[in-house]
């Protein structure tokens, strides 16, 4: 019998010491924006349900609308929203060879993907409040 071979395990585990690459963050923040919304088409409905129920669940609904809660959620959702469309986009592009998958490109990409949901996002702001 030879020798054991040694494994090689990592010993510091602290996930707050641990740096990402962006293109990582890029992929879990693209997951998260779609849970995000996935949660949010329930709040959506239950909204339209209320405002479409009669005159006075529109008048409800539009009242619930005036709250800075409210506006924040919709923000979140809207935001939620821009970042998963880009994001996906990033990766149909590259899923069909238009973008190299390289990692100069993809942290570019990546970059200008934050960059256009920053852009968006505070677009969103401007026009709830």
């Amino acid at each position: 019998m030879g020798k054991p071979v040694k494994k090689q395990r990592p010993i510091n585990l602290n996930l707050r010491t641990i740096r990402f690459p962006i293109t990582a963050v890029a992929s879990i923040l693209h997951r998260i924006s779609g849970v995000v919304m996935f949660i949010a088409i329930g709040i959506l409905l239950w909204i339209l349900g209320v405002s479409l129920a009669s005159p006075s669940g529109f008048i409800q609904a539009s009242c619930m609308m005036d709250h800075l809660l409210m506006k924040f959620l919709f923000w979140a959702i809207l935001t939620a929203c821009a970042y998963h469309t880009l994001a996906g986009i990033r990766h149909i592009l590259m899923d069909f060879g238009y973008l190299e998958e390289t990692l100069k490109l993809g942290n570019a990409t990546a970059i200008i993907t934050f960059s256009l949901t920053v852009v968006l996002s505070m677009l969103a702001g401007v026009f709830l409040w």
